[in-house]
């Protein structure tokens, strides 16, 4: 039989090192489908309970892997359901090809079942890259800049292919007019800044007296020369929340995540340095930053168009943060004077002195911080961790001290929800040997986690180390949500849109023969994880937890305080409890400490 070109797509892929395809599947791609069978399942497909589904799994993938992701989907609604995971990826700077069906050329502009402006809708989230494959010669070029534009621009491309396109027989460009060959594989640099730049980022860094070091995801490659920069500039390291886990958090310099979900050390930091160096990061939020005019800036970033914004830096330095970072090294003056350094570590010290008081702290019936607290040392060292949004990415951002190997990652910029669940299996098919949890609440539990057990439960014997514990926190409440009424609206909480219905999380994991416990005494919590950590196939562990418990900020501002004492007076039907919890947390902060 002839190749077609569906089975040049996958011969193209295979070629590009892609071994794993997430999908569902749909008469659209149908042709792509037929040659799965025919090569043997060579990429692997990967069937989820839905396209967004899918998505999401492709970006854990990516995230984990250090690879590129790749979904594929059918004409029409499939390609829609693709998008919010699609959108996590570009927002996150993560490389993911999405490879869509579209109906026949002949029926193009009829308004026939499931026609959709593909390419219309695509133009946005897959603005560095999308094209339409209308002929075969077309394919390994279009194929090809597809993966190359998202790994190399670390972002989200679109091949849409028509179902008898898929099943033409496969013709390669010709050496002739108007043909377009193509080749595999990325170039790879590391480009570094002009001397000049250097020298005026040293000048910078060397006459600062407080310096205070951000790091996000694009630090990564370069924790050595991290290391090495905040030792020579006695500085302290903050962390974006998506570069949590690129320091350990056992360094006693590392003040932990900043911003709205972060430490109160990152934000004393923060207020406090006169010199700040943001290395990988392009951090959204300017008023957890030093205040404008009390601080100098420098910025280490790869990508132009993200570099200068946030704050006003004095020199930004456009290039790779490992070899960036190495040649600045030997222009920067050690600074004998400690006294900041010092200052930044008992900060530290007395935050997670706090932190461990708080989990401590009685709810009705269990304390989510507690929850967090107990996992953080029983996390093995290789361990990978995903995050929801809502409170529980509270919780992660400040209790979790990532440590060893460990990886972790949430939905940073877009913060959809739902991409917990999805994200831990994508990073089982990256790593199946290593242990992985996901920590969700009800409310994204119920969106689309539920059905992802169905995955994990369909998957889970084939990889090495079948453990991924997912913790749900039922509150009943979708709790961020509620507590951004009281804070930023001076609203009392809206049952209607914010209570949850009861549903049995636990139950429904035996149901689907996976391992299942619901927890409802405190007293239980550590035991809970340390039987999940022991078991032979995923586990979701559901936690009862108090939502009056606040996921108070690290500063919090006046006018959110008085929103909230507005709200309570208004008829919050949780008045009470969240003023006891609340004084109950916040006393935490005025407890004398070792330090004092």
């Amino acid at each position: 039989m002839a190749e077609r070109v569906a089975d040049h797509v996958l011969t193209r892929l295979r070629e590009w090192g892609v071994e794993t395809v997430f999908s569902y599947a749909g008469d659209g791609i149908n042709g792509l489908l037929a040659a799965w069978q025919r090569a043997d399942d060579r990429p692997r497909f990967i069937q989820a309970r839905h396209e967004e589904l899918a998505a999401l799994e492709a970006v854990g993938y990516a995230k984990f892997s250090g690879r590129v992701g790749v979904c594929v989907a059918t004409s029409g609604p499939g390609g829609i359901h693709l998008l919010n995971g699609l959108y996590d990826a570009k927002l996150d700077h993560v490389p993911v090809v999405a490879i869509v069906g579209q109906q026949p050329r002949s029926a193009l502009g009829g308004a026939y079942q499931q026609e959709i402006d593909l390419l219309s809708l695509f133009k946005d989230v897959a603005s560095q890259y999308e094209q339409m494959v209308t002929v075969p010669e077309q394919l390994p070029n279009v194929l090809d800049r597809a993966m190359r534009t998202a790994i190399a621009r670390r972002t989200v491309t679109a091949v849409i292919i028509p179902e008898d396109v898929q099943e033409l027989p496969y013709s390669a460009p010709g050496h002739e007019f108007k043909m377009v060959p193509s080749s595999l594989g990325v170039p790879r640099s590391q480009p570094v800044p002009p001397r000049e730049d250097l020298h005026r980022a040293a000048g910078v860094l060397n006459a600062g007296q407080r310096v205070a070091i951000m790091v996000g995801q694009g630090a990564a490659g370069a924790v050595d020369e991290v290391i090495r920069t905040a030792e020579t500039l006695g500085a302290g390291v903050a962390k974006a929340l998506l570069g949590k886990d690129v320091l350990s958090d056992e360094l006693p310099f590392v003040t932990g995540a900043s911003g709205l979900l972060g430490t109160r050390p990152s934000y004393e930091l923060m207020r406090d340095c006169d010199t700040l160096l943001m290395i990988g990061s392009s951090f959204p939020y300017s008023q957890f930053l030093p205040e404008f005019g009390h601080a100098r800036g420098v910025q280490i970033d790869i990508d132009p168009s993200l570099i200068g914004m946030r704050y006003p830096f004095e020199v930004t330095l456009l290039g790779d943060a490992r070899a960036t970072l190495r040649e600045l090294l030997p222009l920067l003056r050690c600074k004998e004077d400690r006294t900041w350094r010092e200052k930044v570590e008992r900060n530290v010290r007395r935050w997670w002195e706090t932190m461990d008081r708080r989990a401590a702290v009685s709810a009705d019936p269990i304390n989510p911080e507690r929850v967090f607290a107990e996992l953080s040392p029983l996390l093995p060292d290789d361990a990978i961790v995903t995050a929801d949004s809502g409170s529980a990415a509270n919780w992660y951002a400040r209790h979790l001290r990532f440590r060893g190997s460990m990886r972790g990652s949430l939905s940073g910029t877009l913060a959809t929800m739902g991409p917990a669940a999805p994200y831990a299996t994508g990073a089982k098919f990256a790593h199946p040997d290593r242990p992985v949890f996901a920590l969700v609440g009800d409310g994204a539990m119920q969106m689309n986690g539920i059905n992802e057990l169905i995955t994990m439960a369909h998957y889970w014997r084939e990889w090495s180390d079948p453990r991924v514990v997912v913790a749900v926190l039922n509150n009943g409440d979708l709790n961020q949500v509620t507590w951004e009424l009281r804070a930023m609206g001076g609203a009392p909480q809206f049952l209607p849109s914010q209570r949850l219905p009861d549903f049995g999380y636990a139950a429904f994991a035996e149901l689907a023969g996976l391992r299942g416990e619901k927890i409802t005494e405190p007293d239980r919590v550590r035991g809970a994880w340390e039987q999940a950590l022991q078991a032979d196939r995923p586990c979701v562990l559901e936690f009862v937890t108090d939502p009056s418990v606040p996921p108070i900020p690290p500063h919090a501002e006046t006018d959110q305080m008085e929103n909230v004492a507005a709200a309570l007076l208004k008829g919050d039907p949780a008045a009470w409890s969240v003023v006891k919890e609340g004084v109950k947390t916040k006393v935490q902060e005025f407890v004398p400490h070792r330090d004092r």
